[in-house]
């Protein structure tokens, strides 16, 4: 069966971050992001993929071996014992489902779930808090770092871009599946937090000055307005990355990972002869 017009507009729609929190999906399309989604374990509710994609001997096509596939009746999927739905589509339909010009082979559906921070998280491993960081493909990256640098968790402010967009999902090249992340007012998040809490900023202490931190809060603010002004109350301490050429300044992700680094090379345990 052919997807019908109200389940093309309701894949359609999940574009927009609105009808996104409307529903509590999201939307997720292209060969690659899937195929990283469903290696990680995401729990994918539905798959509409061409038969192409489905035919495929590796790659994401061959995470979904164990998967049941729910077979389309006239108005539903039968339901199966199994947590995702994947449905044969055809190239035209996908084109007419897709959220690009360029039409992908595989498109995915996800809930939207958010996680609760737990009392004194923070005072455990580096924490990575991003102020108003609103470029999708810096957020996504900056996931991406954290994943690298293995940061216990990612605190987002609520004028961050959307965790769900495409974009950032894309951008984070897998991590979005692996890092635990929060949306919380950072303020209230960091108020009374005995842990030191370090604040980027251009008048601040040398990062490579800093001694071993095994516990403790990095703050990357937004490129533009850098940290907001109840933020920059509960910093601790101010720490910049040295300049020695005429940059006003650093992407908010680059100078993320120059931190990150820095921690993680202070805190190494020394290696035994």
């Amino acid at each position: 069966m052919p997807l019908t017009k109200t389940e093309l507009a309701r894949l359609r729609a999940l574009r927009d971050k609105k009808h996104r929190e409307n529903a509590g999906l999201f939307v997720i399309e292209g060969e690659k992001v899937v195929g990283e989604l469903l290696a990680a374990g995401f729990p994918l509710l539905e798959v509409y993929a061409t038969a192409a994609w489905l035919a495929g001997k590796g790659g994401a096509a061959k995470a979904l071996s164990g998967v049941e596939r729910g077979l389309r009746t006239r108005f539903k999927p039968v339901q199966k014992p199994c947590s995702t739905q994947v449905f044969e589509i055809t190239a035209e339909e996908m084109a007419r489902a897709s959220h690009y010009p360029t039409p992908s082979s595989v498109l995915a559906v996800g809930n939207i779930t958010r996680q609760s921070l737990s009392p004194g998280a923070l005072t455990h491993g580096l924490t990575l808090a991003l102020d108003g960081i609103q470029d999708p493909g810096n957020l996504g990256t900056l996931l991406r770092i954290a994943d690298w640098f293995g940061i216990a968790r990612v605190l987002l402010s609520p004028d961050c871009a959307d965790l769900f967009s495409q974009k950032v999902i894309n951008a984070s090249m897998g991590s979005f599946a692996r890092v635990a992340v929060h949306s919380l007012p950072l303020a209230e998040a960091l108020a009374g937090l005995t842990r030191p809490i370090l604040g980027c900023d251009l008048q601040g202490e040398d990062v490579h000055a800093l001694g071993p931190l095994r516990d403790a809060v990095i703050v990357i603010g937004s490129e533009g307005r850098g940290l907001s002004p109840a933020v920059q109350a509960m910093v601790t301490q101010r720490v910049t990355i040295p300049r020695f050429g005429g940059a006003e300044s650093l992407n908010a992700a680059v100078a993320a990972a120059i931190v990150c680094d820095n921690l993680r090379r202070t805190s190494r345990p020394a290696e035994v002869n």
